[in-house]
């Protein structure tokens, strides 16, 4: 171990929660120290890392956007080189990237009651050596999913192939597909987003799925944005589409979920407008659950319809029986053709960044644990983890979890508390999966995840709304947390 380095607040992540952290502390909290520990060596996290073609995000930019900074980019649903830009003027904007740490991969969490202290242990990547850093609070920004490799199932005879197997975390810079036959395995929002991307170029995109997602075309630029952005300052202007947004998404979800059948119906009308004659849209396009039940797919001005109207691309749906040589054999008898197959096939959730958190020299099994507000955990004192909504944008909830972890310190400041804990009575509420979500994603890892309660503060509600009035105007000094100045 190195010489010792200590702060006040440590953040893990140089991603979007953790420039929301840095600049939520900055002016909330603006007498604590901290830094930013980012354990790649640039910052943006899933917008830096993925490099597949076409790599966008799937929710609108003026609810990923910061509350804080406007987002006046044009493109409603943007490409990632537009939100690295975003990001990193974000940075420079309020001095953020000063405090950033690159190459420092945190190993280790150990927390100390009697001490009031976090110790991290961090290894340098430039030179192989652990570090020791000590904090009183730590935030958790290292996202949802593990960063190393997506999930990737084994295919029978997969070795058979004598063409380039791809999966889209790990696209190869120099991959050419240029005139080639492609075959993308899944149908989520990678899919989604590759397919008219890669069919610019390719001979043939084939996009193989087990059975339908429920995707929606969407205006890729907001006019109304644009216009509220000619006659209003820029803030006013993102404030009110922001607000809009936000309100017509959680309408939005909440006539899906009252309303399934109807909202099916109007989903699968929405796709049948758009292709018009000569597709299956029973087999290809209708799920066999209810929409929110997992992600909607976006496709920006249609453009996944537009693709397969045009004839670059194709939609089959099928189970996978084999790879041979020339591509993959389907359980029907079908054989799809292909030079490139690309496995879309998921990610994995790895909590917490994969960090080994201990709490007074005791392992913590998240699933041991219960979310507190959907940002702590019962047992883990003075440790936050910054986690988005499934039904809506990443940002609003992470914006929330920082000025909330902020508003937290601060009570504990003025209050003369060391650290808070949050205390669960297991008896007096009724347990339940953290997450309400059928993606397969999700129901790989709810073993590995948090649990959650029936009621407030222990409910995770994937409602921006409700968080924004339990964490922005709630009491902090609730029923579910203590407040300490020693070890109990």
């Amino acid at each position: 171990m190195s010489v010792q380095r200590d702060f006040d607040v440590i953040v893990i992540g140089a991603g979007i929660s953790g420039i929301s952290a840095a600049y939520h502390l900055q002016k909330l909290s603006p007498n604590k120290s901290f830094c930013i520990l980012e354990g790649r060596d640039a910052i943006g996290g899933t917008w830096d890392l993925f490099k597949y073609p076409g790599i966008r995000s799937d929710s609108d930019m003026y609810t990923l956007g910061f509350s804080f900074r406007p987002w006046t980019n044009p493109k409603a649903i943007a490409d990632a080189p537009s939100i690295l830009e975003y990001l990193d003027e974000t940075m420079d904007t309020f001095n953020i990237r000063e405090k950033i740490e690159f190459q420092k991969q945190v190993t280790k969490a150990s927390w100390s009651s009697e001490k009031a202290c976090w110790t991290l242990s961090v290894l340098d990547k430039t030179t192989g050596k652990t570090q020791k850093y000590t904090a009183n609070f730590v935030s958790m920004c290292t996202g949802y999913y593990d960063y190393e490799a997506g999930y990737r199932p084994e295919f029978e005879k997969e070795k058979s192939f004598k063409g380039q197997i791809v999966h889209p975390q790990h696209w190869p810079e120099d991959l050419d597909y240029k005139g080639k036959k492609v075959a993308v395995i899944g149908s989520g929002a990678t899919a989604v987003t590759l397919v008219p991307e890669l069919a610019k170029q390719a001979e043939k995109v084939t996009m193989i799925q087990r059975s339908p997602t429920y995707i929606v075309a969407m205006p890729a630029e907001s006019k109304l944005a644009q216009n509220l952005h000619k006659y209003l300052p820029d803030m006013l202007a993102y404030r009110i589409i922001r607000t809009y947004k936000v309100l017509m998404q959680r309408l939005s979800f909440w006539y899906c979920r009252a309303y399934p059948a109807k909202a099916k119906e109007k989903i699968i009308d929405g796709v049948r407008e758009v292709l018009g004659t000569g597709f299956n849209i029973e087999k290809h396009f209708t799920p066999n659950y209810n929409p929110w039940d997992q992600r909607v797919c976006l496709a920006p001005d249609g453009d996944f319809f537009v693709s397969l109207k045009k004839g670059k691309s194709e939609v089959v749906t099928d189970h996978i029986d084999r790879f041979d040589k020339t591509g993959v054999k389907l359980v029907s008898g079908e054989h799809v053709d292909a030079d490139i197959i690309v496995t879309a096939t998921g990610l994995n959730m790895r909590f917490m960044g994969g960090v080994d958190v201990r709490v007074d020299r005791k392992k913590v099994n998240p699933n041991d644990t219960f979310n507190y507000k959907g940002m702590m955990f019962s047992g883990v004192p003075n440790l936050s983890q910054s986690f988005g909504y499934t039904n809506a944008s990443w940002t609003l909830k992470c914006d929330l979890t920082s000025a909330y972890m902020c508003r937290l310190i601060n009570y504990m400041d003025k209050n003369s508390f060391a650290f808070s804990t949050p205390v669960i009575d297991e008896t007096k509420v009724i347990e339940e999966p953290l997450l309400d979500f059928s993606s397969g994603y999700v129901q790989r890892s709810l073993s590995e995840l948090p649990r959650q309660g029936n009621v407030k503060p222990w409910k995770l509600y994937q409602n921006y709304i409700l968080d924004l009035l339990m964490l922005n105007f709630g009491r902090v000094d609730d029923s579910g947390i203590e407040f300490s100045e020693s070890k109990n």
